[in-house]
């Protein structure tokens, strides 16, 4: 068995000494290879004609484009252009707005400095943008089609793109740069055609260049085999020449004295100078073996360090972002592009292999005493350790299961062979099995010890058939509806919890390759997963796989984390967290990480550099309480997340929501401005929290301002009525910090007026009041259509309106904040007097 980072593969070798024929690609599979390319060429060519015929006046302006030269490549550079393109970016955009993207600025954005987001959120707008208009201006019966693929993929790019607008930039200059290399490089040209050229681009014309050094190479070693195999047919010949030779001298003993005087000098002759030549031309055929196994020795060596740098470098990258996907950060992508590598390295080394193969079958048709035998066994061995080393390093996890795992709830997952299709194992499609095990047992699997078959829980519907997927060339197994039926818990260490404790689903398969000629067995491991048995556990398993996705180390002993990390880190982690809960660009400013410092560290400072070089233990983040709460920071910020995602998220977009204030803060903001101005910020005391705090006269003081705090909204009374319908009914609230009027604010949000009575029934609905603050008008006639009621209390002692029952004379907590929970109940209760007969509600108010 043989490990390589978390794929496992055990292989076995079955002999064929005389078997050196190729992997078997068969021919319908060339031939659709072929198809695919002539379709693409007609693709391409029957876009340029449409865009010749719909826009004469562009195909002037872009007469030396890049894309019209592009389209002239043909061959394996047609093949190279081809695979570019797909999904994440259509060819019909890149031919419909050539000039407008080849007149971009790509080069000049950063691509590994996050504050030029902005930079490609604004080209991802202006391409969406030259799309739509592209789309309105078709015309015609085919300008109808046309114009609604072109709308689709707007949508497709924007959707795709629009919170990673990073990597948009990324696949577009990749692009740019290898369609100027493969006309470059068409055209015998030493100039560049652009000047686009970053760190990603060079790293991949470096890796292209190899993979033409490993063609050339191959193609080389093809032909001298081809030379050694003609010259030992020829040696056999003549060896089998000098035997008829000897033959014949030795008839001659049969012969008259005269007559084998006569032959004999002329035959030993012939020997003499066939012995001679075969004495040369074999000391020629060691040399020319020597030095093909030489040059092996050097394609293998090549071969190994591309593969070290797709697997270890570009793969473990690819899985590292995929790691960050599950936190929030953008998708991996790039997947493709691997699968093209990969299939390129599975051909050259199986090409490889059946030379020294077939240089193994002449060494032993024709034994020639010497270091051969040796050499050849070492370049066979090494070149069974790489491609092993690649089957079981693709054989990889494309769409994760969740990483918080609910028992009995149907999950997915997809499981992918990067070389599948390039090996032909889908010829005989194997089935992957999934099990569950712990952390422990995953140790132990890695460490090659027998795990005894040994499981941590039972997942239903655990079997799948890998399929082929002949327009993608993607072989993969869909796990649509597994379920985790029962799960086992080991023994707990300390203070963890059962939100701690880390399981993996393992993925193995078996699967033969070139007709049985080498047999894998390969495994592969998930993400670590937890497991809850009730929503409740949501909060803290998350909280796990947070700090797990965001510090795990490469090549870690499963599923080992840092316990405590630097500030600025965990603060990247949270910000990341919350623009994909939040699905906004609208991120944690440093005002904001300022203050969940201040909360973490139950620090005043508001100077950013104070926390710069502190660290954060995991029991700090979500094992102990805050300081004076009943929840860990972690709960307390997750409560933000699901309030603002599930009922903030157009108001956290706008700039409505500071949030992230204390009560102080928000106090010493409020006091300099003018009555009822107001600010939002998320509650301290309340998990999931957000209360308003507004400036407003003292009426216990004449004379005097100050800062009222509502009591904090939750998710249960956004349920009952919106944020922006509450602040509409506060006619007090007048301008939201620092100076904007509300209804500029707020007002898109409030709930259409309610429609007029139908059948004689009034519809009731429940309005924010808050009493100390509210003229009361008790003429029914003034609003026919609804009721208003109170839902927030007063700070003071109140009058007593009309249907209003009498309230307490405080309904203030300890912090002075309004009781919403109390005053609630007096709502629901008006509403259920509301939703009565008219008739009998007011007979039973008479009696």
């Amino acid at each position: 068995m043989k490990h390589e980072g978390c794929g496992l593969v055990v292989f076995e070798e079955k002999a064929k000494t005389n078997d050196v024929g190729s992997l078997g690609v068969t021919s319908d599979l060339c031939l659709t290879s072929d198809l695919m390319c002539h379709r693409f060429g007609v693709l391409l060519f029957i876009i340029s004609c449409y865009y010749m015929v719909a826009r004469p006046e562009d195909k002037r302006l872009c007469k030396m484009a890049v894309w019209i030269q592009a389209q002239q490549l043909q061959g394996d550079a047609l093949h190279q252009m081809q695979s570019l393109y797909g999904q994440h970016f259509p060819i019909e955009v890149r031919h419909y707005l050539s000039q407008w993207l080849e007149g971009q600025l790509w080069d000049v954005i950063d691509l590994e400095n996050p504050q030029e987001e902005f930079k490609a959120k604004r080209l991802l707008d202006s391409l969406i943008q030259e799309l739509q208009n592209k789309a309105e201006h078709q015309v015609g019966e085919d300008g109808f089609l046309l114009k609604i693929k072109l709308g689709h993929y707007a949508s497709q790019l924007k959707s795709t793109y629009d919170r990673c607008p990073l990597e948009l930039v990324r696949c577009i200059k990749h692009i740019l740069y290898t369609e100027q290399r493969l006309v470059r490089e068409a055209s015998n040209s030493s100039s560049p055609v652009g000047g686009i050229m970053d760190s990603m681009s060079q790293k991949y014309q470096q890796i292209n260049q190899v993979f033409e050094e490993l063609r050339l190479l191959t193609q080389d070693t093809e032909n001298d085999l081809r030379k050694l195999q003609h010259n030992q047919e020829y040696f056999i010949i003549q060896y089998q020449e000098s035997l008829r030779i000897q033959a014949q001298l030795t008839s001659l003993a049969t012969l008259p004295p005269a007559d084998r005087q006569l032959r004999e000098p002329t035959l030993l002759s012939k020997r003499a100078t066939v012995e001679a030549w075969l004495t040369r031309e074999a000391n020629t055929l060691q040399k020319y073996r020597l030095d093909l196994a030489e040059k092996h020795q050097k394609s293998l060596q090549l071969l190994r360090k591309q593969q070290t740098i797709i697997l270890d470098d570009e793969l473990i990258h690819w899985k590292r972002r995929q790691q960050l996907a599950g936190n929030g950060g953008p998708p991996e992508g790039g997947l493709d592009i691997l699968q093209s590598w990969c299939e390129k390295l599975a051909e050259t080394i199986w090409q490889n292999r059946q030379q020294i193969r077939r240089a193994e079958h002449l060494r032993q048709q024709l034994p020639i005493p010497g270091p051969i035998e040796e050499l050849l066994n070492d370049l066979n061995s090494t070149i069974t350790d790489i491609i092993s080393a690649l089957v079981t390093s693709t054989f990889i996890i494309e769409k994760q299961p969740p990483q918080v795992l609910k028992t009995q709830t149907k999950f997915a997952a997809t499981v992918r062979l990067l070389v599948g299709g390039k090996l032909n194992v889908h010829m005989n499609p194997p089935q992957v099995k999934a099990t569950i095990i712990s952390e422990q047992q995953a140790k132990a699997l890695l460490k090659n010890e027998n795990t005894r078959n040994d499981s941590s829980g039972e997942i239903l519907n655990n079997n799948c058939v890998m399929e082929y997927h002949q327009a993608t060339g993607t072989l993969s197994a869909n796990f649509r509806n597994m379920s985790l039926k029962r799960i086992k818990r080991s023994d707990r260490r300390g203070a963890e919890s059962v939100t701690e404790e880390k399981f993996t689903i393992l993925f193995e398969s078996q699967f033969s390759v070139g007709g049985n000629e080498l047999v894998f067995q390969v495994k592969t491991l998930s993400l670590p997963v937890v497991v809850i048995v009730h929503g409740s556990q949501e909060n803290n398993a998350t909280a796990t796989v947070l700090w797990d996705n965001a510090f795990a180390e490469p090549g870690r002993v499963p599923f080992i984390v840092p316990d405590k990390v630097l500030w600025p880190q965990l603060c990247e982690t949270l910000n990341m967290k919350y623009k994909a809960e939040v699905q906004s660009n609208r991120g944690l400013s440093e005002e904001n990480l300022v203050f969940l410092a201040q909360k973490a560290f139950s620090s005043s400072s508001i100077n950013p550099d104070d926390y710069r070089g502190m660290t954060m233990t995991w029991s700090q983040f979500n094992r102990e309480s805050l300081p004076g709460r009943n929840f860990t920071f972690w709960q307390w910020f997750d409560g933000v997340m699901e309030l603002t995602k599930k009922h903030l998220k157009p108001h956290w977009n706008d700039g409505a929501i500071l949030g992230f204030v204390n009560k102080q803060q928000a106090q010493d903001m409020l006091m300099s401005k003018p009555n009822g101005t107001f600010l939002l910020r998320f509650s301290d005391s309340e998990i999931g929290g957000i209360t308003i705090a507004w400036v407003a006269e003292n009426p216990n003081k004449p004379g005097e301002r100050m800062v009222w705090n509502l009591m904090p909204y939750t998710t249960k009374d956004f349920s009952i009525r919106s944020l922006a319908d509450r602040i509409s009914d506060l006619n007090h609230l007048l301008f939201l910090y620092p100076d904007r009027p509300k209804d500029e604010v707020f007002s898109k949000y409030y709930t259409p007026p309610l429609s007029k009575a139908v059948d004689g029934y009034v519809k009731p609905q429940i309005k924010q009041v808050v009493p100390e603050f509210t003229t009361a008008n008790l003429d029914p006639a003034a609003n026919p259509t609804y009721m208003d009621h109170g839902a927030s209390p007063t700070v003071s002692h109140p009058q007593t309106y009309g249907i209003y029952p009498p309230m307490s004379d405080s309904m203030l907590d300890a912090d002075g904040d309004f009781d919403l929970d109390d005053t609630m109940d007096v709502a629901r209760h008006v509403e259920e007097l509301l939703r009565r007969p008219m008739e009998s509600q007011w007979s039973g108010q008479q009696s």
